[in-house]
C-alpha cells in the first residue's frame, strides 16, 4: 500500500472573501485530507498555513499553483513528517506597557526562547490606552520562563504575565475587586478626615501603619475614633469627591457583558460601596460599618473588621455562594491587606500596587488604566469597541 504524502501548504497574500473556502473547496475535490491548518490576517495580508496529506498520484502541487495564479495569491510548499504533533503545556503570556518598542518585544521573545519555550502564535490585544501583545508558548517549564520574563519586566518597565493556557483561564467566572486605591483613586477615610478636619492626624496614623508600628485594625480603629462627634453629612460630601479609576466603567461593563459576577472588598465603609455597588451594579459588596447615633459618627465600627484574613475568606465564601471554582476566580488589589486574597484567587493582579504585593502576585499592571486588566484576561480593545459601538445603553 502506498503511504499518502504529507505536504505543508503555505498561502500568502491580499486577505478577501473566498480565499479559503476556494482552496479548501479544491483540496476536496483532489481528495486530500486536511491533518492540520491556521489562519492569521495582520493589516488585511493573509497567511494561511494547511498540512494535508494527498493519495499517491493527485497532481496536488499543480492544481493548487493554479488556483494561487487565479487568485493573485503567493503559495509555496514542502513535504512534512505525517506524525502528530505532541500535545506540550502552553502558557499565554502577555506584555503590556504604554509603548512597546520593536527591543520590548525582541527581549519578551528570547526570554521565552532562554526558558526552553517555544512561540506558537503572537496576537495584539490593543494599541490604547496601552500596547499590549499575546504570546502563546509551548514546552516551556513555568518558572523557568517566569523568571526569564520577570528580568525583562523589571529591565524595561513593562508588564508581562505568565498564565496557563487552559479551560480555568478561558471559563474565569467571578472577579474581586480592592475599592481604595483600585477601583477608586482615593482612600475613603482620607476624605472623611479631610472633610472632619484631622487629616494630618489620620496620615500619622497611616504612616505608622505602613511602617508596622499598628496592625491594619488598630490603625483602623484609631483613625476612626478621630471621625467621634462629626455630623453624618460629612460622609455624603466625601462620597462627591470619590474618583473612579480611569477605565473602571469600561472595565465593569465588559466584564458584565462577558457574564462575570463581580464582588468589591473594601478596608473603607459601607456608605461607600453601598454607592458604589448602586452606581455600577456590583453583585456583592462588602465593607466595615462605622456606627451612626443621633445623626453623628460615634467613632467605633460595628461588627467584623474587613481585614487581609477577612478579605481572602469572603473571596472563598463569594465563590462557594455562586458555585465557582477558585481556579476560576480573579482577585485585583494594591496593598498589604489585599495580599491573601490575591493568593486564593486563581488569578491575582496587583493593580499599581506595593512592591510586597508586587512581588507576591501572579502578575503585576503598572498601568493606571484598569481596563487594561481586560488584556490580561485575552479580551481585545476592538472586541470592547466593537460591543460599545452596538450597545445603547451604554453610559
Amino acid at each position: 500500500m502506498i503511504t499518502p504524502e504529507t505536504i505543508l501548504i503555505r498561502v500568502s497574500g491580499d486577505d478577501k472573501p473566498g480565499v479559503t473556502s476556494g482552496l479548501l473547496t479544491l483540496l476536496a475535490e483532489l481528495g486530500a485530507e486536511i491533518q492540520d491548518m491556521e489562519q492569521v490576517v495582520v493589516q488585511r495580508q493573509l497567511t494561511l498555513g494547511l498540512a494535508v496529506s494527498v493519495p499517491a498520484g493527485r497532481d496536488l502541487v499543480k492544481e493548487v499553483l493554479l488556483f494561487g495564479w487565479e487568485s493573485d495569491l503567493t503559495i509555496d510548499f514542502e513535504i512534512v513528517r505525517d506524525t502528530p504533533t505532541k500535545y506540550a503545556a502552553r502558557h499565554v503570556v502577555t506584555a503590556l506597557a504604554p509603548e512597546l518598542s520593536p527591543t520590548d518585544l525582541a527581549l519578551t521573545a528570547g526570554a521565552i526562547a532562554q526558558s526552553g519555550g517555544n512561540i506558537d502564535r503572537i496576537h495584539r490585544l490593543s494599541r490604547y490606552p496601552v500596547w499590549s501583545y499575546e504570546f502563546l508558548v509551548e514546552g516551556s517549564n513555568a518558572n523557568q520562563l517566569r523568571a526569564s520574563l520577570l528580568e525583562v519586566a523589571a529591565d524595561r518597565s513593562i508588564d508581562i504575565a505568565v498564565q496557563p493556557h487552559g479551560l480555568s483561564r478561558r471559563s474565569s467566572r467571578l472577579v474581586i475587586l480592592d475599592v481604595d486605591s483600585t477601583l477608586i483613586r482615593n482612600e475613603v477615610i482620607d476624605l472623611l478626615a479631610e472633610e472632619a478636619g484631622c487629616g494630618v492626624q489620620v496620615a500619622n496614623i497611616t504612616e505608622k501603619a505602613m511602617q508596622g508600628k499598628i496592625d491594619f485594625e488598630g490603625a483602623l480603629r484609631q483613625r476612626v475614633a478621630l471621625l467621634a462627634g462629626c455630623p453624618e453629612s460629612i460622609i455624603t460630601s466625601a462620597i462627591t469627591k470619590i474618583v473612579l479609576t480611569p477605565g473602571a466603567r469600561t472595565f465593569i461593563r465588559t466584564l458584565r457583558r462577558l457574564g462575570y459576577q463581580i464582588a468589591i472588598i473594601s478596608g473603607g465603609f459601607t456608605h461607600f460601596t453601598d454607592h458604589l455597588s448602586q452606581a455600577l451594579g456590583f453583585d456583592h459588596s462588602f465593607a466595615n460599618q462605622l456606627e451612626i447615633v443621633d445623626g453623628k459618627l460615634t467613632g467605633n465600627l460595628l461588627g467584623q473588621i474587613i481585614d487581609a484574613r477577612t478579605k481572602a475568606d469572603l473571596l472563598i465564601q463569594i465563590a462557594h455562594t455562586e458555585n465557582i471554582p477558585l481556579e476560576q476566580t480573579v482577585a485585583v488589589g494594591d496593598g498589604a491587606n489585599d495580599l491573601p486574597m490575591l493568593q486564593h484567587a486563581g488569578l491575582g493582579i496587583a493593580f499599581n500596587a506595593k512592591p510586597l504585593l508586587k512581588d507576591a502576585a501572579d502578575t503585576s499592571i503598572s498601568v493606571p488604566y484598569l481596563d487594561a486588566i481586560l488584556f490580561m484576561l485575552g479580551v481585545t480593545r476592538e472586541e470592547v469597541e466593537a460591543a460599545d459601538a452596538s450597545d445603547p445603553t451604554k453610559n
